[in-house]
């Protein structure tokens, strides 16, 4: 009996040995690694991982807060087809879901008249008369029309002839209602959420922008 219980300790004692010194892992069997070397291999791109100082971390969280604040939406232009082309080239390198280019209608242009005249001296002995009748008139702007005088404009043809009917009472006689511009498409840059990146770089775009200015989306 004493020699079965001595046999048992010892194949006891051989099994422990083996289980602890991971003889039996093959098998299955051994204790729990507590390093979990395993790990290890799970990692993904382990050297990507950068380690801030305090004011690093503070300026990462306020650039965090500040994305995650409503975002301003701004405008500019209009300008023609050329000018939109210089705009777009200007923003090439800006991420494409930051700005779009809009096309809009610039609608006519109706204008009351005062010309054809026959120089420059004329129009502005007439334009000196009509400061003293204390009635507002510019230089036209359309080439085929100068030189002449501008008293009035709208957006369409009936606006004008009211204008025209009212300046007539005030004792104009030779004025008339031109169109001195037809409707013509341009062009709109938006920028539909601008974040402090965006803003940063808005000064890029100024040498391009024909004196334009950004202002809050309509």
């Amino acid at each position: 009996m004493m020699r079965l219980l001595v046999l048992v300790l010892l194949l006891a004692n051989g099994a422990y040995f083996a289980w602890s010194h991971d003889y039996l892992r093959a098998y299955g069997l051994g204790p729990a690694v507590p390093n979990e070397p395993q790990r290890l291999a799970q990692q993904v791109k382990p050297e990507a991982i950068v380690l801030l100082s305090p004011q690093e971390l503070a300026a990462v969280e306020a650039r965090i807060k500040a994305d995650a604040l409503p975002k301003e939406c701004l405008q500019a232009g209009p300008w023609d087809e050329a000018q939109a082309a210089l705009v777009r080239k200007a923003l090439a390198a800006w991420p494409a879901d930051s700005w779009r280019l809009d096309v809009v209608q610039e609608p006519a242009r109706w204008i009351v008249y005062m010309g054809q005249f026959a120089n420059r001296n004329v129009q502005a002995r007439k334009q000196a008369e009509l400061a003293r009748m204390r009635i507002d008139a510019t230089p036209v702007s359309a080439e085929a029309l100068q030189p002449g005088l501008t008293l009035g404009h709208a957006e369409s043809e009936g606006a004008a002839q009211a204008q025209l009917a009212n300046l007539e009472k005030k004792g104009i006689r030779k004025a008339k209602v031109v169109m001195e511009r037809d409707a013509v498409d341009r062009y709109q840059l938006r920028l539909p959420a601008v974040t402090e990146a965006v803003r940063s770089a808005l000064p890029e775009l100024k040498s391009a922008m024909a004196g334009r200015t950004f202002k809050p989306c309509n």
